[in-house]
């Protein structure tokens, strides 16, 4: 099954999205929010991961989810903190549809495509 990567996520997301198969997840990173808009253009599925992009490789493992729905919002930083006052939230619904790992990775300039293989529960060996 192909799906687009959503990297970097906080491992906590992860494990509350094992308990509850409901989730909207906030999304702050450039490259997920452009993964987002690309999985609504092309009805695929998510490979979710909390490691890095530059780290999804074959053998990766991960969450596969299905995107139900998706908003962005422009919010407000406080100057100090950033050059930038301004930063695009993307706020997106997914469903847990099963666990999953890396077996062929097509990088592009923004996003990156995963053939994934659904695991059963017992090989997953996520720590």
């Amino acid at each position: 099954m192909e799906a687009i990567v959503l990297a970097g996520l906080a491992r906590r997301v992860l494990d509350e999205l094992m308990r509850s198969p409901y989730r909207t997840i906030e999304l702050r990173s450039a490259r997920n929010v452009l993964a987002i808009d690309e999985a609504l253009q092309r009805a695929m599925r998510l490979f979710l991961t909390y490691d890095p992009s530059s780290d999804v490789d074959i053998g990766t493992e991960g969450l596969l989810a299905e995107l139900l729905g998706a908003e962005k919002l422009e919010t407000r930083i406080p100057w100090e903190e950033s050059d930038e006052r301004e930063v695009t939230v993307c706020r997106a619904k997914v469903r847990l549809v099963g666990l999953g790992r890396v077996v062929e990775v097509e990088r592009g300039k923004e996003i990156t495509i995963v053939k994934v293989r659904e695991l059963l529960p017992h090989e997953m060996g996520m720590s």
